[in-house]
């Protein structure tokens, strides 16, 4: 039987992600991390009662968490597309425009199969797409077409979405943006220290988003979820 009580660091959800070793694991995300991605997606980019968001996510990808739970918490539409709508570009328009959605969260490829089957779209539209790198000129096509275009980037294992960007019309180059509230991104090199400015390095992301670690794999959590040693919290990780 479910607890009565919840508390922050209870696991609101357990989802697998194979990541590139092809070996699924489950990644256990705290109800702390959940609470902060909503209130923060909720102020940007941003949802409002009056907005309508069609959900085109399989729940097998944790980006459906923004689809089906952001809407609630300010208490706007969602229109949930079927598999069939979501996978064809004609359907799908002819969703977007019998419910005069505001708002659509989907992959590079499904942003283009909108486009193909002849999609306007609208001033009043917002578009957020993530999941994989958006090339400029997918980015060019679908800033035409709506208000805000906003690329969203983050692993499963920092809760969805660690950061974003508003891509303006006309850019060339894509970003993924600033951290979203609560979230600390930095840059390291192979010693652990800060890369100075245009020396790559790898991105290592922190604060409330962290997830619990992976279920039943000790080993893994402890190479992945290292201390975070910048932030002066107690316990406090970076993925």
């Amino acid at each position: 039987a479910p607890s009565p009580r919840v508390e922050p660091d209870d696991a609101a959800y357990l989802i697998y992600t194979s990541g590139s070793t092809g070996r699924p694991k489950g990644v256990r995300v705290p109800q702390r991390a959940v609470v902060n991605f909503l209130d923060s997606m909720r102020e940007q980019p941003g949802l409002g009662a009056e907005d309508c968001l069609v959900a085109v996510t399989t729940l097998s990808f944790d980006i459906a968490v923004l689809e089906l739970l952001l809407p609630l918490t300010v208490g706007a539409l969602i229109v949930l597309a079927t598999r069939e709508q979501a996978t064809d570009g004609n359907a799908l328009r002819g969703l977007l425009e019998k419910q005069a959605a505001t708002v659509m969260q989907a992959t590079p490829a499904t942003w283009r199969i909108l486009i193909e089957a002849g999609w306007k779209g609208s001033r009043e539209f917002k578009a957020l797409c993530g999941g994989e790198a958006l090339p400029p000129e997918l980015a060019a096509e679908i800033a035409l077409r709506v208000g805000d275009l906003w690329n969203m980037y983050g692993p499963t294992e920092t809760t969805v979405w660690s950061t974003c960007a508003r891509i303006k019309p006309g850019a060339t180059t894509i970003t993924i943006g600033r951290p979203i509230g609560n979230t600390e991104a930095w840059i390291l090199d192979e010693s652990g220290e800060l890369a100075p400015i245009g020396v790559p390095g790898e991105l290592y992301l922190g604060g409330a988003s962290v997830a619990l670690g992976y279920h039943q794999r000790p080993e893994l959590t402890a190479e992945r979820f290292v201390p975070d040693r910048f932030s002066g919290r107690r316990d406090a990780r970076l993925y």
